[in-house]
């Protein structure tokens, strides 16, 4: 997680909202991105979702079965589907999105009928720190 707020932070410094995400297979870092969405005009370039093409791309296949996702905010439903599509294993994440979030919040995608696959979700890993990222980020906005 330490890793992905890093990357939160350089996202924030670039004009990004501060997000970050890594993967790792093994104890080793598959791939890891912040967000990009001004940057690439993309706004499927969430952190979560550069990750996983990445880490897709390392390992050749369409599934990231065995891998696990730190990221420092709640995935929202279009990440949320690409976890349960890719097959992650497990998804740690720092601070809840209340919005936008849709893990433990939300639509609550995992927990839906028609979700084919359920990673396990653990919620609150480096929240602190994630909030503040995000708290001083949108502050500066306004």
């Amino acid at each position: 997680m330490d890793q992905a707020l890093a990357l939160a932070e350089v996202a924030a410094a670039a004009g990004e909202a501060p997000v970050g995400a890594v993967i790792v297979e093994h104890g080793r870092i598959l791939a890891a991105e912040r967000n990009r969405m001004r940057e690439l005009n993309d706004p499927t370039a969430h952190a979560e979702f550069l990750a996983i093409r990445a880490a897709l791309a390392m390992r050749g296949t369409g599934r990231l079965d065995g891998c696990d996702l730190y990221v420092t905010l709640e995935p929202c439903a279009m990440c949320a589907g690409a976890i349960a599509h890719t097959r992650l294993r497990r998804v740690y994440y720092g601070a809840e999105d209340l919005k936008a979030g849709a893990v433990d919040n939300g639509v609550r995608l995992f927990e839906s009928p028609s979700c084919h696959h359920r990673p396990e979700v653990i919620g609150g890993v480096g929240a602190r720190r994630s909030g503040e990222l995000l708290r001083e980020f949108f502050a500066r906005l306004r």
